[in-house]
């Protein structure tokens, strides 16, 4: 029988709870330490806990780690932990930037030791039964709603709101997780135009992204100002068929389908682990958020085509 992996999660913020609580119930791997850079957040943990992750990996040797620290520390984070040969499993964005992504996907290579990106949504119930809908049929279209009040999601963790951490606005913070889906259903895509509306600091709250693949075309909207939360995924297929998922329905609780969605993460990084060859779009993922950036152009009508609910459509907070 094949032993557990021992994994170490190295940040405590909003997300951890939902890989606490996939580990505590995964016979694949076993939480031996935690690591976070406030003490208080440590209180409580049934395992060993840490404030200085270099210590972490130096003392307890994980085979593998999660990463969940704010988005300017990935590289530092996940640079120590490959070096040591720790699998690393990092949460979206895999970097700051994709220049940072590159030479950790390189330090990965050259050490041999796998580097994952944990995009959760892929891994939502109502995203596997669009997919089974879609097989026979090529997808033509895809639209993927993106739309939150990042206030109420960022909780205690600041630094989502703040651009030089977090790596922009909502086309840094949620961009990635709807360009995978995207990648998901349609293959590989380039970004053609991006319509983006700024608040008065600078801060991107709403973007509307557009993109071409070989076999069809995407739009991603993106709102961190919605009252409420909507979050869906419409495909046209060739066949002429249109078929939606709702990644929130039956889901009630606030992040209500994050615990089953990082269920999905932990398995896809075990598989990862154990030496399946996974497909990991993070450096794809960091050049899509780039070049939306460059293509950038105001978005004095964005809030309207973004937020206004075609009839019918869910708004709620959970």
């Amino acid at each position: 029988m094949t032993a557990p992996l021992r994994v170490a999660v190295i940040g405590l913020g909003v997300i951890s709870r939902f890989y606490l609580a996939a580990l505590r119930d995964s016979p694949a791997m076993r939480l031996v330490a935690v690591c976070d850079s406030d003490a208080a957040r440590l209180a409580g943990q049934a395992v060993p806990g840490h404030t200085d992750h270099r210590r972490l990996l130096r003392e307890t040797r994980p085979d593998a780690v999660v990463v969940a620290v704010p988005n300017d520390v990935h590289m530092r984070v996940c640079a120590d932990a490959l070096e040591r040969g720790a699998a690393v499993c990092v949460e979206k964005p895999l970097a700051l930037d994709t220049a940072e992504g590159i030479a950790l996907r390189r330090l990965a290579e050259h050490r041999g030791v796998p580097l994952f990106t944990a995009f959760h949504r892929r891994y939502n119930d109502a995203v596997a039964r669009l997919r089974t809908e879609c097989a026979g049929s090529p997808v033509a279209e895809v639209t993927v709603r993106y739309l939150e009040r990042i206030e109420e999601h960022a909780g205690a963790d600041g630094w989502y709101l703040d651009m030089r951490r977090c790596g922009g606005g909502c086309v840094a913070d949620n961009g990635p997780n709807a360009f995978d889906l995207v990648r998901l259903l349609l293959g590989p895509a380039e970004v053609t135009s991006a319509r983006i509306a700024r608040d008065g600091r600078g801060v991107d709250r709403q973007a509307d992204v557009r993109l071409r693949a070989e076999g069809g075309r995407a739009r991603i909207l993106l709102d961190w100002s919605f009252p409420g939360e909507r979050k869906d995924i419409e495909v046209r297929l060739a066949d002429g068929r249109t078929v939606r998922a709702d990644m929130l329905a039956g889901h009630t609780g606030f992040k209500g389908s994050l615990w089953h969605e990082y269920v999905g993460v932990l398995r896809a990084f075990e598989r990862c682990v154990r030496g399946s060859r996974q497909e990991d779009g993070g450096l794809a993922a960091l050049r899509f958020v780039r070049d939306a950036y460059r293509l950038e152009e105001p978005g004095r009508d964005t809030e309207r085509s973004i937020a206004a609910p075609r009839e019918g459509a869910r708004s709620e907070s959970g």
